[in-house]
């Protein structure tokens, strides 16, 4: 551990940034904490040494950059941990402007576009037999609706890169996940990306969703966690709401073994997959995942480990730590709320899809009430956030009252 060393993370408004300045806080290192929110709750953080307010890097990423470079050389960084790809993707594209100063918790764009461009992700599990959705590329509509006369419905509209920076304008582009149950309604949403954008149709996949996360250096798995999803938004699946620690399961975490040691990555990355017996990829997840502070709260501290790999590099040869408690729930208040929400609103999505009944709403309130359960910013030594957190969903729902 580099006691004294400080640390930039940047978006700070999220639990899982919350997590790595407290992790690393309490581990010696001076944390600066940034983001583009100058009311970001990880700024009243009793381990927030300083604070960075920078541009919004998905409509700025040129200013961003600079900014950041500037505090960087301000307070004297010697390691920069971003956070979403919103920033991920101008400081890899920037990289050598931080050279000699600090280092990037990023891989290199080589190994990093083998999670973000889902297509070359596809192409590697299929190719060392890591199980997928039946899936075709597209790019117009008449391909698409050629190709989902091979496959069953609903399809997926996958967009092949979810956030690409566009140099030109300066700006992050946002794509995002679609469903279709027939020919109509899979040209319907292609009306967006004719031509545009390369898609990746897929057969739609049940179940409950998990996540492998791991530790990892060049290839190396050096500390790896699994949970499992209680609750998603959108209803028909996405950012997880509410999630539980479970045991690594063998089959899966050597999928992911074998993932990482192809793609040979370096730093954290989560595997996500899909269903149970027959559990399929969806995903690949280059960036610092949502539910990191439930990895934390079960003992598997990544964001200390992660620091120490960069500040003193590898260990020495051994097996990954794995040890961690496994039942351990937490949740993230906003996004459980409004799962509450639009359940019992009946706000279920498309009919075909499976969403959760109203019944289930009730584990998730005893979660709200439950001791033994807790808020991604909840935390006994380090109350503040939680409570900016409270503040900042109060001025959401009173303003949308007021508007």
């Amino acid at each position: 551990m580099t006691t004294g060393a400080t640390v930039l993370v940047t978006d700070a408004d999220r639990g899982s940034a919350v997590t790595i300045i407290r992790s690393l806080g309490r581990h010696g290192w001076r944390v600066i904490a940034a983001d583009a929110n100058a009311k970001s709750v990880g700024f009243s953080s009793r381990y927030c040494y300083g604070r960075v307010v920078y541009p919004n890097p998905a409509l700025a990423a040129d200013r961003f950059v600079e900014v950041l470079h500037r505090a960087v050389e301000e307070h004297d960084v010697a390691l920069v941990v971003p956070v979403t790809d919103e920033v991920i993707q101008p400081l890899v594209r920037a990289r050598q402007k931080f050279e000699g100063h600090c280092q990037l918790a990023i891989p290199e764009k080589e190994v990093l576009d083998q999670t973000t461009d889902k297509r070359k992700t596809l192409s590697l599990a299929q190719r060392i037999g890591v199980p997928v959705p039946e899936t075709r590329v597209v790019r117009t509509t008449e391909e698409a609706c050629e190709a989902a006369e091979s496959l069953r419905w609903p399809v997926v509209l996958k967009p092949a890169v979810s956030r690409k920076l566009d140099p030109e304008r300066g700006v992050v582009d946002a794509f995002t996940v679609s469903y279709a149950n027939s020919l109509d309604e899979l040209c319907e949403r292609m009306l967006y990306f004719d031509g545009r954008h390369d898609l990746l149709l897929q057969e739609y996949c049940g179940g409950t969703g998990c996540g492998v996360e791991v530790l990892a250096w060049k290839g190396r798995v050096l500390a790896a966690f699994q949970h499992k999803r209680l609750a998603e938004l959108p209803l028909t699946g996405g950012v997880s709401a509410w999630r539980e620690s479970v045991v690594l399961d063998p089959v899966l975490y050597g999928h992911a073994t074998r993932l990482v040691e192809e793609i040979g990555w370096s730093g954290l990355l989560m595997v996500e997959f899909k269903g149970e017996s027959d559990a399929r990829l969806m995903e690949i997840n280059g960036r610092i995942w949502g539910s990191l502070p439930l990895a934390v709260m079960s003992g598997m501290d990544f964001p200390a480990r992660l620091a120490d790999l960069y500040a003193e590099g590898p260990p020495g040869p051994g097996e990954p730590a794995t040890d961690y408690r496994v039942g351990v729930r937490a949740y993230n208040c906003e996004l459980i709320l409004k799962w509450i929400v639009r359940v019992l609103l009946g706000h279920r999505g498309p009919c075909y899809l499976a969403t959760p009944r109203r019944r289930q709403v009730a584990a998730a309130l005893w979660a709200l009430l439950s001791f033994r359960q807790r808020s991604d910013l909840s935390c006994p030594d380090d109350r503040r956030p939680a409570v900016a957190e409270f503040f900042k969903i109060a001025r959401k729902v009173f303003g949308r009252r007021k508007s």
